[in-house]
């Protein structure tokens, strides 16, 4: 492998034989190095490939601000992720989640208090995703010795739920955190009932409402090749009239707070779920 670029005495780009660019990390793999010269793979610690070069340019500034730990961790962390939630994750994750723990600690270190007004609904929306926060912390402190509050498990979960859906910017997964509360909100009034957490159709309808809402957001029409048969809609809306209102309310929300009408099958998805999670309550 060649180098390409010194970022600092710790992070340099190479290319390797086939001639793609490679993010490296090692203690002093780019000290005295210059463009053009081998690298030492015994120096090597890390090996990160991004495929956008959007992504990367962004990734080669922040680095050169930045202990080379926090990208070390970073990438722990990402891993973790992935072979926990056996999910694919958008690769800018790379430069946001690095960008927040360096964040984190220059605001922990300044002996700022945070609070993550979204704790509550983190905690129950994205469970998975929150342990995966919980899980970075440990590493944070196992690596860094720093001691960060479950506030920023909340936020740490924030950026691998955007990651997950495609997004590049935390305030969509707030949008949608919002969306979903308003929604359970519905249910929740028209059936006058508390929700069981632990129910499997309850977290499947979370997990919906996740891309649901996405879409709502985001004017995504991914969805329109999977549209169901409008004899199926009908039977729907005779079979479940209650729920089949519920869904008409939650569309009269989605139109009146974010301009967005929803589609037939949107409608005929959200009763079913609901008929799963009220089947006890009719």
């Amino acid at each position: 492998m060649r180098v390409t670029r010194i970022i600092n005495n710790n992070v340099i780009c190479a290319v390797n034989e086939r001639n793609q660019e490679r993010i490296l990390l090692g203690s002093g793999i780019g000290f005295q190095k210059k463009k053009g010269e081998e690298v030492d793979r015994n120096k090597i610690e890390k090996e990160f490939f991004l495929k956008s070069k959007n992504v990367a340019g962004k990734l080669y500034s922040l680095l050169t601000q930045i202990p080379m730990e926090y990208m070390r961790v970073t990438e722990s962390i990402i891993k973790y992720s992935k072979e926990t939630l056996n999910r694919e994750l958008n690769e800018n994750v790379y430069l946001t989640l690095t960008d927040h723990i360096s964040f984190a600690i220059a605001r922990q270190e300044s002996g700022l208090p945070f609070s993550n007004a979204l704790l509550w609904e983190i905690k129950r929306f994205y469970p998975e995703e929150f342990k995966v926060g919980l899980k970075a912390l440990e590493l944070l402190n196992e690596e860094l010795n720093v001691k960060l509050p479950e506030d920023e498990a909340a936020s740490i979960a924030i950026h691998i739920v955007n990651s997950e859906l495609g997004s590049e910017s935390s305030r969509d997964t707030i949008k949608v955190t919002e969306l979903i509360q308003n929604v359970l909100n519905i249910i929740r009034y028209q059936y006058k009932i508390d929700f069981n957490e632990e129910d499997l159709y309850y977290t499947r309808f979370i997990t919906h409402l996740k891309f649901f809402g996405y879409r709502v957001l985001n004017n995504d029409n991914s969805n329109k090749s999977k549209e169901v048969d409008k004899d199926f809609e009908e039977i729907v809306k005779i079979r479940y009239p209650k729920e089949y209102e519920c869904s008409l309310k939650i569309a009269d929300l989605i139109k009146n707070k974010y301009n967005k009408n929803l589609s037939g099958d949107e409608l005929v998805y959200l009763t079913v779920h609901i008929k799963r999670i009220t089947i006890n309550e009719n």
